[in-house]
C-alpha cells in the first residue's frame, strides 16, 4: 500500500526531503511522474490514465503536502520503513486503506522508477 498524508498535517515539510521518490509535493504544486526518477515517455498511472512522465499533474491538495500514491513505494528498497512517517512530527503519515500494493509491486515500482 502507499502512504498517504491526513489533514492532521502542519506543514512543516519534514517529509518531503525524505521521500526517494520524491513522491511527496507541497500542497498546491503540480507533480510529474520524472519528478526525482528516471521515467520518461508515456506512464500509465493506477487509476488507468496515460499520462507523459514530464507532463505536469494537478496537486492532490491544495492545503496540505500530499503523497502521489503512483509514485510511493512505503520506501521499499532504500529503507526498512517509510521515511515520512519515521520523520512525521504529528503522525499524519499513515498506510492509504485505498491504494494497497504487495511488496512485490512495491518493488518492481521501485525498479521501474530506479533502474
Amino acid at each position: 500500500m502507499a502512504i498517504k498524508i491526513t489533514d492532521e498535517c502542519i506543514n512543516c515539510g519534514a517529509c518531503e526531503p525524505e521521500c526517494p521518490n520524491n513522491a511527496i509535493y507541497e500542497g498546491g504544486v503540480e507533480w510529474r511522474m520524472s519528478d526525482g526518477t528516471s521515467l520518461s515517455g508515456s506512464q500509465t498511472l493506477s487509476d488507468g490514465r496515460i499520462i507523459d512522465a514530464d507532463d505536469a499533474q494537478a496537486p492532490v491538495s491544495n492545503d496540505i503536502y500530499y503523497i502521489v500514491s503512483d509514485k510511493c513505494t512505503e520506501c521499499v528498497g532504500f529503507h526498512d520503513e517509510p521515511q515520512c512517517a519515521a520523520v512525521c512530527p504529528v503522525d499524519c503519515c499513515v498506510d492509504d486503506e485505498n491504494f494497497r500494493e504487495s511488496e512485490d509491486v512495491l518493488t518492481n515500482k521501485k525498479e521501474r522508477m530506479h533502474p
